[in-house]
């Protein structure tokens, strides 16, 4: 029992058991009970999940907020609402990954949930390193906020760009180095094919394993504003660990959502970039201008909060009458 209430990473080891165990019930319930047979989910659907996962990470951020005070709780809402704004982002990116491997949308759903038990794994070990830099370097956070004001800036100027896909060097050396049949079979990531000499049964991976792959990757790419972005914020390595997952958890549900009609949400780009600009800028201004007193957490979510809604709604302002693009079927 002493165990429960060591600490481990600034907080006590039963917080970190609490949410790993609320992490796999959602999962093995999504997985095991809401989606036990491969079909396509219709935009209802994905709202109504949505709102289930949203709700969930708001009750666990009160829950944060009466078990580590008011300001870490504001904290936490503030991360929670960046990580699930930059994931709309992460949304286009995903549908031209399925798009590119002919991945109909009955399968995408198992894809995507597998990628999100790999990012749980991923962000906590980026997020662990963040973490014991900034403990042995409080200087870093001026490195990360510096790259967060640049990302920002350069996102204001550059122009969008599809991925290049086909040439990922990954993709290509799975594909040089393992055996990868020309067709999906059905949910499977991996089967047993003929061999074309031998004629024995082999193992081969299958196109949904590859768009798997480049969906990780791609989140390591997002994760490099992200991550920061967070650290940003708070240096509690709990509730920059939480707030990010919980974010990531509901963006399988509103991943078809979104790509139904993310031709709708052309202007966010500039907004994310703002967002981006602003969390970087203010560890600055907390710490040269306000001489080390910390920016009000409920003014940094206040802001936050009004560029994302302002994004957003100036982005369906601006497109209105436009039709939504349709997920790969």
């Amino acid at each position: 029992m002493e165990f429960l209430f060591t600490d481990w990473l600034g907080t006590p080891a039963w917080f970190w058991l609490a949410f790993l165990g609320l992490v796999v019930v959602l999962t093995a319930f999504d997985l095991g009970v809401l989606h036990k047979e491969d079909k396509a989910m219709g935009i209802g659907e994905s709202l109504k999940l949505t709102a289930f996962y949203i709700t969930i990470a708001l009750a666990f951020g009160a829950w944060v907020w009466v078990e580590k005070g008011a300001d870490l709780g504001m904290k936490y809402y503030t991360g929670f609402f960046i990580e699930k704004a930059l994931s709309i982002d992460n949304v286009f990116v995903i549908s031209l990954i399925f798009t590119f491997f002919a991945i109909p949308a009955r399968f995408q759903y198992r894809a995507l949930l597998w990628g999100i038990v790999a990012v749980i794994f991923l962000r906590g070990a980026m997020i662990a390193g963040g973490a014991a830099l900034v403990e042995q370097a409080y200087w870093v956070l001026y490195i990360f906020a510096a790259f967060l004001v640049f990302t920002g800036i350069k996102m204001f100027f550059t122009s969008d760009h599809d991925p290049d896909i086909g040439n990922n060097p990954v993709v290509r050396w799975i594909s040089r180095h393992m055996r990868v049949t020309k067709e999906l079979h059905d949910q499977h990531f991996f089967v047993k094919v003929p061999d074309g000499k031998t004629g024995k049964m082999v193992n081969a991976a299958t196109p949904l394993f590859l768009a798997l792959v480049v969906i990780n990757l791609a989140d390591l790419v997002f994760a490099v504003d992200s991550v920061p972005a967070i650290f940003a914020i708070t240096t509690d390595t709990f509730v920059v660990y939480t707030s990010n997952i919980m974010a990531i958890l509901g963006l399988r549900a509103l991943y078809f959502a979104l790509a139904a009609m993310i031709d709708r949400f052309a202007y966010l780009k500039y907004a994310l970039a703002a967002v981006l600009v602003f969390i970087g800028s203010k560890i600055f201004v907390s710490d040269f201008i306000l001489g080390g007193d910390k920016f009000p957490p409920v003014m940094s979510l206040a802001v936050t909060m009004a560029i994302i809604a302002g994004g957003v709604v100036f982005s369906l302002y601006k497109t209105r009458g436009h039709e939504g693009t349709k997920p790969a079927v």
